[in-house]
């Protein structure tokens, strides 16, 4: 049921739902038994009292046998479980999928320099209408798309930097764009770069999370590592991301801060398209460090040093605003089984998820 159902079915706004939800608006008992008879449950059940024993935890604990053959994961590193035969088995998931991606066609044709082709599609019924398009580079999104297809919604995801996804929301070819774009004058997120590439009231902007970038070291931080100054060491080697992400200028507005020419840094030319591919480079040896998310060092059990926080925000173009799929990703981002699932990764805060920024 979406937010705007439930509370056309309780009678109240679906703001109030969204407070109720996150845990900072308290109902009134008419509300609460209007809820509780909606989603067919009781009131305890909805609105537990801290010192009940017998309120349903967060998270339940189980004893799992961790899969053998790969590395032993670290305290609050992610697994996937599966029962087999009388076992709860437990394996990391791989940061670098093994497996072909989800695809719909092939490309028949060589592309012209304009980009249209020839596609062959594996389903001649499949209506491709009902998707919306993601670009970004938020490994984050994948948890947002799982819980929107839950809701009959299919999220496309393409990977690109900030600032390319704001480039292809400017020629109208994504629903949504996410970035992590900080202005170093103001600190503010996003909207000074949202702003300098779009008309006034063209773009809705909402947020995603708040989350922790910072330096990715090899687990136990073997080069001794602690912060950016020792980018310049002859010792320490980085990987860097592409031009245009956010994670790039973060790094050279660091490096700038003390004092560093990125001449002096090896590997400042070494470039790996996206957090994950980043941390993975650090995981594999081939670089001691990079810049990338909490959550990116978490899924790999690597050593993370903060350096800032920042909001990730979704911008989307205001006519796209009213189609049920973005209106479904948008309820999805106020749902605490979204919220807590995304910060269980590491590093993520969602307390202001879904809220309008512009």
């Amino acid at each position: 049921m979406s937010a705007s159902e439930l509370a056309k079915q309780v009678g109240v706004s679906r703001q109030t739902i969204y407070a109720i939800e996150a845990g900072t608006y308290i109902p009134n008992t008419v509300v609460a038994i209007r809820l509780a008879r909606a989603l067919d449950t009781t009131v305890e059940e909805l609105f537990p009292l801290p010192e009940d024993d017998n309120a349903p935890p967060r998270h339940r604990s189980e004893s799992a046998t961790l899969l053998p053959g790969a590395e032993i994961p670290q305290p609050g590193q992610t697994v996937e479980l599966c029962q087999v035969d009388k076992r709860l088995m437990a394996t990391p998931p791989s940061a670098v999928p093994w497996y072909f991606p989800a695809s719909d066609a092939v490309v028949e044709n060589k592309p012209p320099r304009d980009g249209r082709t020839k596609v062959r599609v594996f389903q001649p019924d499949q209506d491709f209408g009902q998707r919306i398009l993601v670009a970004g580079c938020d490994p984050g999104i994948s948890v947002l798309s799982k819980h929107v297809q839950a809701a009959g919604v299919e999220l496309v995801l393409a990977h690109r930097n900030s600032s390319q996804s704001l480039e292809l929301l400017r020629q109208g070819v994504i629903h949504v764009a996410g970035t992590h774009l900080r202005d170093e004058s103001s600190g503010e997120s996003n909207l000074p770069e949202i702003g300098r590439m779009f008309g006034k009231n063209a773009v809705a902007v909402i947020s995603f999370a708040v989350w922790e970038e910072g330096i990715v070291a090899a687990r136990g931080n073997p080069k001794n590592i602690r912060g950016v100054e020792d980018f310049a060491r002859p010792d320490v080697a980085i990987v860097n991301r592409e031009k245009g992400a956010g994670t790039r200028r973060l790094l050279d507005a660091s490096l700038k801060a003390a004092g560093i020419s990125f001449r002096k840094v090896r590997g400042y030319g070494y470039t790996a398209a996206g957090h994950l591919p980043a941390a993975w480079q650090v995981q594999s040896g081939a670089a001691d460090c990079c810049i990338a998310t909490r959550a990116a060092a978490t899924v790999l059990g690597l050593h993370f040093i903060p350096l800032v926080s920042e909001r990730y925000d979704l911008a989307v173009r205001r006519q796209h605003l009213d189609l049920a799929g973005v209106q479904k990703l948008l309820d999805t981002l106020s749902r605490s089984s979204f919220r807590r699932e995304l910060e269980s990764l590491g590093g993520y805060d969602t307390k202001g998820a879904g809220e309008r920024k512009l």
